[in-house]
């Protein structure tokens, strides 16, 4: 796999007779390199801050600061690329990595602590589909691991989870990220963790 090409978006609206037009077509406008992790670029698509979400002719909801989960009552859609892993970058501490969680706008989701098995551990609370578009991944989870090729999908039920590109080359993915509550007995569950010395 070369080079993977600019994402391209296309955006449609209504004119003021509620004619269908296109509004805006071309590169995004937010598409963030992220600095802890060499190689790792957020390609920002859309998102929505409300259910049912407002259809019209509003402003561009991608523009400002990059954020990892979608917003309350809202969907994100982002393209995400992944380098393959580095003995460099899995020898980062957990404070590096909250660095790298910091710049993509939620800190507190990195979950990494000593003994964790990808140092890119994380969680939302969100439903998130996650598909591979090019290359493959691996999604590690607290005991498990699933190798993912192009194609696969993975829907992620708010777990604790990473994704570690061991293929040698780079992989892309899209995200749809749903704004999600845990039902009481999986909160409680995930307190009780949390507790545990």
């Amino acid at each position: 796999m070369g080079a993977l090409k600019p994402v391209r978006r296309i955006v449609t609206g209504h004119d003021a007779t509620g004619k269908a037009i296109v509004s805006a077509a071309g590169p995004l406008p937010t598409v963030v390199p992220i600095e802890r992790i060499p190689g790792t670029v957020f390609h920002e698509i859309w998102s929505t801050a409300a259910t049912p979400a407002p259809v019209g002719n509003g402003p561009d909801p991608t523009l400002g600061a990059l954020v990892l989960p979608p917003p309350r009552h809202g969907s994100r859609l982002r393209i995400v690329d992944i380098p393959p892993d580095t003995e460099a970058f899995l020898a980062h501490g957990a404070a590096g990595m909250k660095e790298a969680f910091a710049q993509i706008g939620d800190a507190a989701a990195s979950t990494v602590e000593a003994g964790s098995p990808h140092p890119l551990m994380h969680r939302t609370e969100s439903v998130d589909y996650g598909i591979v578009l090019e290359g493959a991944m691996t999604l590690v989870l607290d005991d498990s691991e699933v190798p993912l090729a192009q194609g696969d999908i993975v829907i992620q039920r708010g777990t604790n989870h990473a994704w570690a590109n061991r293929s040698g080359a780079m992989c892309r993915m899209l995200f749809v990220l749903l704004d999600g509550e845990y039902e009481p007995e999986v909160r409680a569950a995930l307190a009780a963790r949390k507790e545990k010395p």
